[in-house]
């Protein structure tokens, strides 16, 4: 899932699926295939942990071998023919491919609480933004939990909403503390009209805890659920 903003909002609200034809102008009858296996695997009721597929069961299913050109191909040709409803997405650093729907901020913000977005866009520049390999709970108790009632047990059922939906999961650390990576899924949640905002909002400073919050209560992407 991947959010859009207003205008893109308004300016397809009338388009109908028929553009899902012209799949079959623009692929061959294995590549269709593939892109359907692609899409079938990133479904969070189908595989709860391991969402998408790694880019040599891609391969495999197209019949090639590190064929970059064509592989581009392949994902561009079906992200011209599918990008108002799905976007599929090759994240190197995981080696996966994953298909991603996208949806109406007005649909996205009732599919998660203001909680698991704030947690989700702390990791996010966390892990995306300086570089570190993963979160700690310690970390978003100490970001979020004092800042609502019952803060530590909100901000665990937020990580198990992400972790439900594949946007995150658990890393394993020798001391056993608990410790949380963003998925592929994670790392492209926010559209890049959201993200934009949220910098423009945070004037090129480095994102505190108040400016998680600040940003959410000021652009309402959610009603409010007394996390202020």
């Amino acid at each position: 899932m991947t959010t859009e903003n207003q205008a893109y909002e308004e300016e397809h609200e009338d388009l109908s699926l028929n553009s899902l034809q012209s799949l079959r102008s623009v692929l061959t009858t294995r590549e269709e295939q593939a892109f359907m296996s692609i899409l079938f695997s990133s479904s969070a009721t189908i595989r709860s942990s391991n969402f998408g597929l790694p880019r040599k069961e891609v391969e495999k299913l197209l019949k090639v071998s590190r064929d970059d050109a064509y592989f581009q191909s392949f994902l561009s040709r079906v992200n011209q023919a599918v990008g108002r409803y799905y976007r599929l997405i090759y994240d190197e650093g995981r080696d996966q491919v994953i298909a991603m729907l996208r949806v109406p901020a007005r649909s996205a913000r009732n599919t998660l609480s203001s909680e698991a977005l704030a947690v989700l866009l702390f990791m996010f520049y966390q892990q995306e933004v300086l570089k570190h390999e993963y979160t700690l709970l310690n970390q978003l108790l100490e970001a979020f939990g004092h800042e609502v009632m019952k803060g530590g047990r909100r901000i665990q059922l937020a990580v198990a909403a992400l972790r439900t939906i594949g946007a995150v999961e658990d890393h394993e650390l020798s001391d056993k503390e608990p410790a949380y990576r963003l998925t592929a899924i994670g790392v492209h949640m926010f559209s890049d009209s959201f993200l934009r905002r949220m910098v423009e909002f945070s004037h090129s400073n480095q994102l505190s805890k108040e400016d998680v919050m600040k940003f959410f209560n000021r652009y309402n992407l959610y009603e409010e659920e007394g996390l202020l």
